[in-house]
């Protein structure tokens, strides 16, 4: 059975999916846009600014499950363009430390609302 984490803090899902699904010890969060959860809109600003926004969604689900970015194993993250990935690998460095988790980035046509990265996590419950 899943069991769903839903977080008061994160957006709302744009679609009939959860925000993160425990099974077993393991959460899988789903990809999360820079959209700010106060206005449910997408955050202006450079591929910094959006994957910041990125990462303080996914820490809220996180939060709300009683977990924090350490217990991260694996992270996907999706870019518009790869010409972002330096930008989007700044911030990225400074949300985890070492040994940091396993890490795929792919760079997709298009992503929802128009935002440049979005980010989906596994993380394990110690």
């Amino acid at each position: 059975m899943r069991r769903a984490v839903v977080s008061e803090k994160a957006p709302k899902a744009v679609g009939p999916y959860s925000s993160a699904v425990w099974e077993g010890d393991l959460l899988f969060l789903s990809g999360q846009t820079p959209i700010d959860p106060a206005t449910q809109r997408l955050v202006e600003g450079d591929i910094g600014v959006q994957t910041g926004r990125a990462f303080d969604n996914l820490e809220a689900v996180l939060q709300d499950a009683g977990l924090s970015l350490d217990h991260v194993v694996k992270c996907n993250v999706y870019l518009t363009t790869m010409k972002d990935f330096a930008a989007m690998n700044d911030v990225y460095r400074t949300r985890f430390t070492p040994p940091y988790p396993a890490r795929t980035t792919v760079a997709v046509a298009e992503l929802p609302l128009g935002a440049r990265v979005e980010i989906e996590m596994v993380a394990r419950k110690a």
